[in-house]
């Protein structure tokens, strides 16, 4: 039997160890974990249309996509990209989307167990995190292969970039705050404390905006 001090996976979660920390709502499980659950189910969403357009070029590969607006914001150039399919295997290639959708399903479930307020182990909450960082990393890879190698940019692609990053963000925080990792970690816990993220975060996002601006401003709003 499971002695009564020791905690399962069934747990809630505290909702913080520090006075100074229940006093912000930011800091919850239920603020971080639902900013997760919005982001992670836009980026659903947008793997769903993705691989619903990549399925309509297979059947006519002379179609005009609805978010085809111009020579740069195309999403034909860049599905028919090979940066588009870059996993091979068995001599067939799969579309980013369709994995898009298998992964964003995981993020989606993880945040509704964190709403939930359920204690996960360690290792779950350590190789979650690791998770969403190789999503934002493979987000960002293909937005700058799109930006300055196929030198196209899909709508529907940039999105996904942007609820990645939201996704990310979350995630860390909840990490952080809520699952209390890593250990002793009091710096990372006053950054969020002194709620010195925001700064960051928005910095981060106007920083991506910048550049793709800088790159192909003058031909998406031409």
């Amino acid at each position: 039997m499971t002695p009564a001090n020791t905690a399962t996976d069934a747990t809630p979660l505290p909702q913080t160890d520090q006075p100074n920390e229940r006093s912000s709502w930011r800091h919850g499980a239920v603020w971080t974990y639902l900013l997760m659950l919005i982001a992670s189910a836009v980026a659903l969403y947008v793997s769903f249309v993705l691989s619903a357009e990549t399925l309509h070029l297979a059947r006519n590969p002379k179609a005009v996509l609805d978010c085809d607006i111009n020579a740069v914001l195309s999403c034909s150039t860049v599905a028919e990209s090979w940066q588009a399919e870059i996993i091979k295997f068995g001599g067939l290639s799969y579309p980013n989307a369709f994995f898009g959708i298998a992964a964003e399903s995981v993020f989606v479930t993880i945040a509704v167990i964190g709403l939930a307020r359920i204690r996960v182990p360690r290792w779950f909450a350590v190789c979650t995190w690791f998770g969403g960082l190789a999503a934002l990393l493979y987000s960002y890879w293909l937005t700058t292969q799109s930006l300055f190698v196929i030198n196209a940019l899909c709508p529907w692609c940039l999105l996904l970039m942007v609820s990645t990053t939201i996704q990310f963000i979350a995630l860390s925080h909840a990490t952080v705050t809520v699952q209390r990792l890593p250990r002793n970690a009091k710096a990372l816990r006053t950054y969020y404390r002194l709620n010195y993220d925001l700064m960051v975060d928005v910095v981060w996002i106007l920083a991506i905006a910048a550049v793709i601006i800088v790159k192909d401003g003058a031909a998406i709003f031409a």
